[in-house]
């Protein structure tokens, strides 16, 4: 079968053909762009296998390229790379693998293109397209991967209990392609990963955080969550989230699944943001709950200061799956820690504090947070959802009216603490402290207005109290 599609016929894939054309040797695109090809999806990144040397052929067509091109190499490998503008070209000799049980890092041999194949994770990731001029477009497809790609499902070419007892990172793999394509995972590939679940644990950290990085960006990361839970992974890679599963009934009064109430507010985010950092403090805003549940005769099910807890327990969520321990967990931590405190607004009245000391504290993420917030209304009752969109509305108006008369967000009190040790003749203390919260909580109770001379006063006035 050959192709004939508008982007086989780029002039660069001409010149890897000719190329390996002069130097005798068979070569072939495969993998990734030959699916997204059929899946009518752009990619930059092109994998040329070569029956040969990988790395002869991608110093030949660095050459070719000429001005731009820069080219790496990475012998031990046995991989090229060669880059110029967008484009990126990954050249590799095709191999045979085999594994040891103790490690998914193969004993690589040389190999034809159908051992190639073979070592292929599924059968969408093996097809393969001649670049070789006298067979250029003709499609290489030994586990009917076009096929699959039509029926919708992720399945491994061979024996999938050995692919993922080789390599344990492709049941995540399988996962994350299942997710960001939409696909179901093949019977047999399913019942695989429960099988090899435990296999897991020789993979590391930082890899298993890459393909759940990759899930959560996907258009319904909640799919990629439910299939960890479906195959028995989620437990061993993030027990902390397979904790809030269930449901606890006490005389007659159950509380809903956090589990699932999570990945639909997950799903709400990811319909309204992009931002991979926000989805993750969506994924993690109930995380404390299980920790905090606690059940009252009159209340029944409480889950008291959950937000609190779950703040105090994402630095050692991210330590432990290796996500980065910098601003971004930061940034996760404080949405979780103020999850609850625009709900609080709603059902309290709407005092203008209450809302300088919101903005104050979330800054310039108070936009993201009142889109968690409102991502977590997932009441079946359309009428109660309607009444807190609508509450969240008027929060927002007062947050922007106060902003422009206040300048609140990020603030810093106008008299800092060299200002005050210098009005006092004060050494650094705890006082110079103490006077400097006041101001600031003087601005945020509207006290006094946010400027310099008013916070002067009212700081002088302060002091006099204290020292009579």
């Amino acid at each position: 079968m050959r192709i004939s599609d508008p982007k086989i016929e780029n002039p660069v894939l001409h010149l890897i053909g000719e190329t390996a054309d002069r130097m005798g040797l068979e070569c072939y695109v495969i993998g990734g762009w030959v699916r997204d090809l059929f899946l009518h999806r752009n990619s930059d990144d092109i994998d040329i296998v070569v029956v040969g040397s990988g790395i002869a052929l991608a110093e030949a067509v660095a050459k070719r390229l000429g001005k731009g091109a820069h080219l790496a190499v990475f012998k031990t490998y046995g991989t090229a790379q060669v880059k110029k503008g967008e484009m990126e070209l990954e050249f590799v000799g095709a191999r045979r693998e085999s594994y040891r049980h103790d490690s998914r890092n193969p004993i690589v041999e040389d190999g034809t293109l159908k051992e190639d194949q073979d070592r292929r994770d599924f059968t969408i990731n093996a097809m393969a397209i001649c670049l070789n001029k006298d067979r250029y477009g003709e499609l290489l497809d030994p586990f009917d991967g076009i096929g699959d790609l039509d029926r919708c499902i992720i399945r491994t070419p061979l024996d999938p209990d050995i692919t993922f007892s080789d390599d344990p990172l492709r049941m995540m793999r399988a996962i994350r392609f299942a997710t960001q394509l939409g696909f179901n995972l093949y019977g047999e590939t399913f019942d695989a990963i429960a099988r090899n679940k435990e296999r897991i644990e020789i993979i590391t950290k930082e890899r298993i955080a890459e393909e759940l990085n990759k899930i959560m960006l996907s258009r319904r990361p909640s799919e990629g969550w439910l299939l960890l839970d479906k195959t028995g992974l989620l437990p061993l890679i993030f027990p902390e989230l397979a904790a809030l599963k269930g449901i606890e009934v006490k005389e007659g009064r159950g509380h809903k699944d956090v589990f699932y109430h999570t990945l639909k507010v997950l799903d709400n985010v990811a319909e309204t943001s992009d931002n991979l950092w926000l989805r993750w403090a969506a994924l993690l805003h109930d995380i404390g709950k299980p920790r905090s549940k606690q059940w009252d005769p009159h209340a029944g099910w409480t889950f008291r200061n959950h937000n609190y807890i779950g703040a105090k327990m994402i630095p050692k969520i991210f330590a432990k799956m290796k996500l980065p321990l910098n601003e971004k967990m930061e940034y996760v931590k404080k949405m979780v820690d103020l999850h609850m405190r625009p709900i609080n607004l709603i059902e309290d009245t709407v005092t203008d504090s209450a809302v300088r000391r919101l903005l104050f504290e979330a800054g310039d993420d108070i936009d993201d947070l009142m889109l968690l917030c409102d991502a977590d209304i997932t009441s079946r009752n359309e009428e109660k959802k309607a009444r807190f969109h609508h509450n969240y509305q008027l929060v927002r108006q007062k947050m922007v009216e106060l902003e422009e008369r206040d300048r609140i967000r990020n603030f810093q009190p106008p008299v800092d603490g060299m200002e005050i040790m210098e009005l006092f003749h004060l050494e650094p203390c705890s006082l110079v402290g103490e006077l400097k919260a006041a101001i600031k909580d003087a601005i945020l109770d509207g006290v006094i207005p946010n400027d310099h001379e008013a916070a002067k006063q009212f700081v002088i006035e302060l002091w006099q109290k204290k020292t009579k």
